[in-house]
């Protein structure tokens, strides 16, 4: 059986200047070279449409398109519904909510050509100083986390698309983030596999078809300290003891967790020498085709690469080509996203304090950078605004936040607010993870902003957590 294995390797495609136009070289070299599918970052509804369409047009044969969608197919594509954070889905414990937000995601995704989905995240917020699970987590306890994993996998893949559940075995005792390292968990591996890994069972269980591995390391269950994504051992347990049957995956090999202890190149052909099934994001997509091809019979058994083509076969067989579902109802979903939003927004812990003039409201914003579309930044003043608040003239940019002078909790919506030079931070890169964790777009609605307009360090001694469907968050990690 065993062929080229470029039809394990995804590359990605990104949307720049209003356009997928420069990604046509790579397209070509791509599809020339018969690589899987692809992974779609950004575009609008009309453009992400017309772009798959025509790759599998081009390709003359089915194809995967992947898409990073934790927080519904807006996270992507302009024009479809945003979502709640997992970490505001789990707070309001609403399964069934859950399983819409899973539906949605489906519908709308299958809409615009996109077949797979990389969430739902399952690892559990264990750690506070974790720079890169935090609101992308369901919460921190296994069964509510596998609970609500697990309703949100059948809501998904009942309308279309391939859920994928990740970062096996559990990125969220990590202090590092493996975009930028190889991050090391020190727990027993008894530990690992009666309470990181809970959540996982729970998402096979529900039928997930493809499982994320992470690019952290875990040596008491593989000492030689390779990252899960290379480790027989970690990915064995997968295999073996959790019955998992379907695609397993790699994280996005552009991170540097990916290429700690070898090239990339190298890197993918011990993935699939591991385990692995599918390689997301390589940046050289050529170099790795080449070297996994020159792999087969050495490092990657001929059994081995037969069984990885054969995982990627069975999951295109299910999931490239379903029926269309039709126009999705993108006005319902907004609604039902927006309610969700409303209901989320909470205190963490204490009593909402009265605002006085001034109160100062840190913003840390988790976006600042990165190589991929970010949301708008205004929209805690632009909601203030709506509300009939007056927004002083301020600083933007990396320096904004707001000192706000609201008379009492019903008449919070009649105060001022003005923009002043507050440090806006951004947890992947050193903050300090007990700042405010988020400022409230949704603030002044309903007249109770001083119920939402709380900070801060240094001021009120309060934080609040607000994983709205505003959040933005990372790229598929």
């Amino acid at each position: 059986m065993t062929g080229s294995l470029a039809r394990l390797v995804f590359p990605a495609l990104r949307w720049r200047r209003a356009s997928f136009a420069h990604e046509r070289p790579k397209i070509d070299a791509a599809l020339a070279a018969g690589v899987g599918g692809f992974i779609v970052f950004g575009g609008t509804r009309e453009a992400v449409t017309t772009l798959t369409r025509e790759l599998r047009q081009q390709a003359g044969r089915p194809l995967l398109v992947g898409a990073d969608l934790e927080r519904g197919p807006a996270q992507q594509v302009q024009g479809l519904t945003e979502l709640p954070s997992a970490a505001a889905l789990g707070w309001l414990d609403d399964l069934e909510a859950t399983a819409a937000c899973g539906m949605i995601t489906g519908t709308e995704a299958r809409s615009v050509g996109i077949s797979w989905a990389f969430a739902p995240v399952c690892d559990l917020d264990l750690e506070p100083k974790n720079p890169i699970v935090q609101t992308r987590a369901f919460g921190a306890d296994p069964v509510r986390v596998g609970e609500q994993a697990a309703v949100w996998i059948r809501g998904l893949q009942e309308h279309g698309v391939l859920a994928c559940a990740k970062h096996y075995p559990g990125h969220g005792r990590t202090t590092q983030d493996s975009h930028a390292t190889l991050p090391r968990v020190r727990a027993a591996r008894t530990e690992l596999q009666q309470v990181d890994v809970a959540p996982f069972e729970y998402a096979i269980r529900a039928g997930v078809g493809s499982v994320m591995s992470a690019f952290v390391a875990y040596p008491d269950w593989d000492p030689a300290g390779r990252a899960a994504s290379f480790s027989p051992d970690i990915l064995g347990y997968l295999r073996d003891t959790l019955n998992f049957g379907g695609l397993v995956v790699t994280d996005a090999l552009i991170m540097a967790g990916a290429s700690a202890a070898q090239p990339v190149p190298a890197a993918t052909v011990g993935a699939v020498a591991a385990g692995c099934d599918a390689l997301l994001y390589p940046e050289n997509f050529t170099s790795v085709v080449t070297a996994l091809d020159r792999a087969v019979g050495g490092d990657i058994s001929a059994a081995r690469a037969d069984e990885a083509l054969a995982h990627y076969d069975d999951a295109l067989a299910a999931w490239a080509d379903r029926p269309d579902q039709g126009e999705p109802d993108l006005s319902g979903h907004a609604a039902l996203a927006d309610g969700l939003a409303d209901r989320a927004a909470h205190l963490v812990r204490g009593e909402p304090p009265a605002i006085r003039t001034p109160a100062g409201v840190s913003i840390v914003d988790d976006d600042v950078g990165g190589p991929y579309t970010v949301g708008p930044r205004d929209l805690f003043h632009a909601t203030l605004r709506e509300a009939g608040v007056h927004v002083g003239k301020g600083e933007t940019g990396k320096e904004v936040a707001c000192r706000a002078a609201a008379p009492g909790a019903r008449g919070a919506a009649r105060g001022a607010v003005r923009p002043s030079a507050t440090r806006v931070t951004d947890p992947r890169h050193g903050a300090d993870p007990d700042v405010l964790a988020w400022a409230a777009a949704d603030a002044a609605r309903g007249g109770e902003a001083s119920n939402h307009l709380v900070e801060v360090k240094g001021v009120a001694e309060r934080r609040l957590e607000t994983t709205s469907r505003r959040d933005v968050g990372h790229d598929f990690s």
